[in-house]
């Protein structure tokens, strides 16, 4: 009979320890998760605001060195200047009397512009954007602290390209004429804690002239290439 209370007490504490060993880890993996949620929220609540913010000026920086390189290089393919894009109609006594681009110059340089910004684009998003590591701190007088964490940029869809026009008195009789390429690319940041889209438009003058002669008040104000491209 002591045996069998001897044997019985043992399976009982065996039972007993089990029991605690088991609710030890049940505590262990609760704790874990908890751990692990609020990490997940403090990075997405905390750190992310401020990892996109310094991630952003540089996604923003490497496009428009993109698109602003792309511009020079097609402008010095075709030679443009203002003579070859735009065309003035003047009357008898030598007013200006309408103003138009010529389509096929100007749908050639932004074919062009396109297609060398985003083969810039791709080039310089293989390279992804460094980011200091003080910035998973979510604190912001830390956020260019650290050794820097490449995080990987992909362009975003294809760029665009409009053009832009703009007509201002230069002086009596005398009117400055800009002509301006908007392009427009988009960038993805992937981050730790989810991806952010950044566009960014970017205009470059394409040329610019001061026209002598009287310009009807008409032509001032608003897009004169709308719908051009």
């Amino acid at each position: 009979m002591a045996y069998c209370g001897y044997e019985n007490g043992y399976k009982y504490r065996r039972y007993r320890g089990h029991v605690r060993g088991r609710a030890r880890r049940i505590v262990a993996l609760a704790l874990l998760m908890a751990l692990l949620s609020g990490l997940f929220l403090w990075l997405r609540l905390g750190v992310a605001e401020t990892l996109y913010a310094a991630s952003e000026a540089q996604v923003r920086s490497l496009t428009s060195s993109a698109v602003n390189d792309a511009v020079l290089t097609t402008l010095q393919w075709n030679g443009a200047s203002y003579d070859s894009v735009v065309h003035i109609e003047r009357d008898g006594e030598g007013n200006v009397v309408g103003i138009s681009a010529d389509a096929q110059s100007v749908n050639l340089i932004a074919r062009q512009t396109v297609s060398l910004s985003m083969a810039n684009l791709n080039a310089a998003c293989a390279e992804g954007v460094p980011v200091p590591l003080g910035a998973f701190t979510g604190i912001g007088l830390l956020a260019g602290m650290g050794p820097e964490v490449t995080f990987r940029v992909l362009p975003v869809g294809t760029v665009t390209c409009d053009l832009v026009s703009s007509l201002t008195s230069a002086g009596i009789n005398q009117s400055l004429h800009s002509v301006s390429l908007e392009v427009t690319a988009a960038a993805e940041i992937v981050l730790p804690t989810g991806s952010r889209e950044v566009s960014t438009v970017t205009e470059v003058l394409l040329c610019e002239s001061v026209i002598v002669g009287r310009v009807p008040e008409v032509l001032f104000g608003g897009n004169l290439f709308e719908g051009v491209l």
